[in-house]
């Protein structure tokens, strides 16, 4: 009975939550796509005002109203102003370079320019703050954004979805993007130290971004948090700042393939330890708001 009881509250909770975000049809390229989209309750009450975008990436085999439940975006959106976009990818996956053809495999890139383009002709969207983030596939996948559509996206913010072998081979542009990756040393479905022919470990993503962006030389900043001394986990946090760009390594020591912050529950899977030592939705959005385009 209890647990009967959870589950109807949580459907009801999930049906609240879905009722205040707009899901849409998209077609891009012949296909029928969609999207999910939540406007903060500030978005009403300033029409002069231009806000902020975050394109939020589902993982691999979620919808996007898994992952807007699941990770939570929404309170932040509401507390800091901003857009949330849940773009869906076909089959619930991205075109990350691997177990997919970089090149001949789904026009994701070209879906998010496509839609980036749409959502500017139809909500006020500050074009200097536009950002992504996603988990795991989706976390994957704002790397390509990033060494694609540069001039587009302020930075990014992967969870436990470091940098593909694909997009470090085809990255051609110069241009500095600000990064940060979000890891735990325990992820058993995305190795914390990469997999061969696939993708890099996390300290090599981070290493990688500070030399595209020409920050090795620059004074790192490091900390280390454990608010929550019962939950078997430490966050350490490691940043490079220089030229309105920063790179940023977010380490969970035995840590999981989770949204730190989010309720630790794994239906199904075992997706290991999720950290309580920070929120990572308000340490995604301090490093996105500093972070915009000059």
């Amino acid at each position: 009975m209890i647990m009967l009881r959870l589950l109807f509250t949580a459907a009801l909770l999930l049906a609240a939550i879905t009722a205040s975000a707009q899901l849409t049809p998209f077609e891009f390229e012949g296909t029928k796509r969609k999207y999910l989209l939540y406007l903060p309750a500030s978005y009403a009450a300033n029409p002069s005002q231009a806000f902020p975008v975050v394109f939020h990436f589902h993982g691999g085999g979620m919808t996007v109203v898994e992952q807007m439940f699941y990770s939570r975006m929404n309170e932040a959106a509401d507390k800091h102003n901003f857009i949330v976009v849940y773009p869906s990818g076909i089959k619930q996956d991205w075109n990350v370079g691997f177990e997919m053809s970089h090149q001949k495999g789904t026009n994701d890139v070209g879906f998010v320019r496509a839609l980036l383009d749409s959502l500017k002709q139809s909500y006020r969207i500050d074009a200097k703050a536009i950002f992504a983030t996603g988990l795991s596939r989706g976390g994957f996948f704002c790397h390509r954004l990033a060494a694609e559509m540069p001039d587009d996206f302020a930075a990014i913010a992967s969870v436990g979805g470091p940098l593909p072998d694909s997009v470090k081979f085809y990255h051609r542009t110069a241009k500095p993007i600000s990064v940060m990756q979000v890891h735990g040393t325990a992820d058993e479905v995305v190795k914390y130290d990469g997999k061969a022919n696939a993708y890099a470990s996390a300290p090599a993503t981070y290493t990688y971004w500070l030399t595209h962006n020409k920050l090795p030389d620059q004074k790192e900043s490091k900390k280390v948090l454990n608010t929550n001394k019962k939950d078997n986990t430490s966050v350490t946090i490691q940043e490079v700042s220089g030229k309105g760009i920063t790179v940023s390594l977010v380490t969970v020591e035995n840590g999981g393939h989770t949204w730190p912050g989010s309720d630790p529950f794994n239906i199904g899977y075992p997706l290991g330890n999720t950290t309580s030592d920070i929120d990572i939705n308000e340490v995604m959005w301090s490093f996105f708001n500093k972070n915009r385009k000059r």
